[in-house]
């Protein structure tokens, strides 16, 4: 090729050198505190080639626009800095530190200072010390730092998205505002229901602690006094709340059978719904237990059946009465020991089951159910016989008296006596778990579980000299709100060798109970849901052309 044939190839070399355009980047100033000096690196152009071809004019890139500013202005974060205008220990960041302070750290707590490390490229704030100075000095660098991982966030056209937006709360200037704002109180197309038919829908519905009892049509419904004495029957029952009223109603005889409150039909016959607001679900119905008539003369005469009377006007000559009208409903509740956990000071609830199969006696007197001996000043047994404390739920308890046996009884006639001194009348043979428990779950109940100790001495009789009773509860439920159960019972008999006789014609034994109650918590563990797994299935050129 001859000198002309190279004139062609130098006009488009220079051609593409005159597209070569120079970037340079800078390097990031590095300052050392304390030598009040700042040293710029030497800025190295850095060539980038165009290969559009020559006389082409340059096309224009689109833009997706200007990253947006970071919120958090790393060289201004020092999250070690944690007391006020004082200096923290090897706190490289904290503005309080002078170079004295320099001098005794170690090393820098927080090397380094970032946003967030999802971001492809993002501001670092590096510290470190320069312990070859004297004193020794804070090196600070303001770095662009470039995330390796290929799945970065490279822009955020969502600003809001960047901090945590306070919202605004209503109030009278700016109501209307937001009303304007907000859709209303209009339904979508998908849940344009009645009322009706979405009180049916939720089937987590409960009862909570007043609300009215529902029925299969209405509420159910109990007479009481509103601005008078006289009687309204639009008051509603509320769950959990015990009412006891008293009202007079004024009849005119002539419409004795036409008023409904009169019967017991009209407090009977109503069927409490068990879920409120789903009439789908099953109905409670209320069980008359008992009826008593009362005659005019004020005497009770409970009926052997509970059947449902009608109240009817009847005439006896000149006088006409109305019978069968409902005077009163039960207006003493039960009492109880918790509901459902044991309360500390209440009684315990306990019973003995006569036969297998049947529900759990109890006395009357809540107070006896479970007893222990009662002491005395003068300390005499047979002075105290019959006389007894509760057991109180939360109260250690000890008791005892002296017991003078003649020297003419024998050992077993004094364990007979003995025993029924210490167990009481009636000991039970189960205890309530909770305070509400009822009598007829049997097997909710917690067995009592009596033991016999005897002496290691060899005798014949084993006297009994104590009663000590053992009750184990646990804290049921809700850390927030945790109830009282009782889960075990034990009841130890213990015994030792018959007394000898004093110098006189008696014995003297000194007998005691006990009571003691355990707390068996175990220790409360929080629960954590588990992480969720992600079951997601990648298409096979999802890394292309990386892999």
């Amino acid at each position: 090729m001859g000198p002309q044939g190279l004139l062609p190839l130098l006009l488009m070399l220079l051609d593409c050198w005159a597209s070569v355009s120079a970037q340079t980047r800078a390097t990031p100033p590095v300052t050392t505190e304390g030598l009040n000096s700042t040293q710029a690196a030497r800025t190295t152009p850095r060539p980038a080639l165009s290969l559009r071809p020559p006389g082409t004019p340059k096309a224009s890139v689109p833009s997706s626009g200007p990253r947006p500013t970071p919120v958090t202005d790393v060289a201004a974060l020092c999250v070690c800095d944690l007391t006020p205008a004082q200096c923290d220990v090897n706190c490289c960041c904290d503005p309080d530190c002078s170079s004295m302070d320099f001098s005794v750290f170690s090393a820098c707590s927080v090397p380094i200072v970032m946003g967030d490390s999802q971001f492809c490229s993002q501001k670092a704030a590096i510290y470190s010390l320069n312990f070859t100075a004297n004193p020794p000095q804070r090196v600070f660098k303001l770095v662009n730092r470039i995330n390796p991982s290929i799945f970065c966030i490279h822009i955020t056209n969502y600003k809001p998205a960047l901090s945590f937006i306070n919202p605004e709360v209503p109030d009278e200037n700016n109501f209307d505002k937001l009303m304007k704002k907000s859709d209303g109180f209009a339904l979508s197309s998908e849940s344009e229901i009645s009322f009706a038919t979405q009180s049916d829908v939720p089937a987590t519905a409960k009862y909570k602690y007043g609300a009215r009892l529902q029925t299969s049509d209405s509420f159910l419904r109990f007479p009481s006094p509103l601005m008078s004495s006289l009687c309204t029957d639009d008051n509603p029952a509320a769950f959990l709340v015990n009412q006891a009223v008293k009202c007079t109603r004024r009849i005119n005889l002539e419409q004795c059978e036409e008023i409904e409150a009169l019967g017991m039909a009209y407090y009977s016959s109503p069927k409490i719904l068990r879920v409120p607001g789903l009439r789908t679900k099953a109905e409670i119905p209320i069980t008359v237990q008992s009826v008593l008539i009362q005659s005019l003369n004020k005497t009770l005469t409970r009926l052997e059946d509970s059947l449902v009377l009608n109240q009817t006007l009847v005439e006896a000559g000149d006088v006409k009465i109305c019978t069968n009208v409902v005077l009163e409903q039960n207006t003493k509740p039960v009492p109880l020991s918790g509901n459902p956990g044991y309360v500390v000071g209440l009684p315990l609830a306990a019973g003995f089951q006569p036969q297998k199969g049947s529900g759990i006696i109890q006395t009357t007197n809540r107070f006896g159910q479970l007893t222990i001996l009662r002491s005395t000043a003068e300390q005499d047994c047979l002075a105290v016989e019959g006389i007894r404390t509760p057991v109180l739920f939360g109260y250690d308890m000890q008791s005892g008296c002296k017991l003078r046996l003649p020297k003419a009884i024998t050992c077993q006639l004094a364990v007979q006596k003995v025993k029924s001194l210490l167990k009481g009348q009636g000991f039970p043979d189960y205890v309530a778990p909770f305070g509400n428990s009822q009598a007829q779950d049997v097997l909710d109940w917690v067995p009592v579980h009596f033991i016999t100790q005897a002496s290691h001495m060899k005798d014949s009789c084993q006297f009994p000299v104590a009663l000590v009773i053992e009750v184990k509860w646990t804290k049921y439920g809700s850390l927030l709100n945790p109830q009282a159960k009782i889960v075990n019972v034990t009841a130890s008999l213990l015994s030792s060798s018959f007394p000898e006789t004093n110098s006189g014609n008696e014995r003297t034994v000194l007998i005691s109970t006990a009571v003691a109650f355990v707390d068996a918590s175990a220790p409360a563990e929080a629960g954590f849901r588990a992480q969720p797994t992600i079951d997601a299935r990648l298409p096979f050129d999802f890394f292309f052309p990386f892999v």
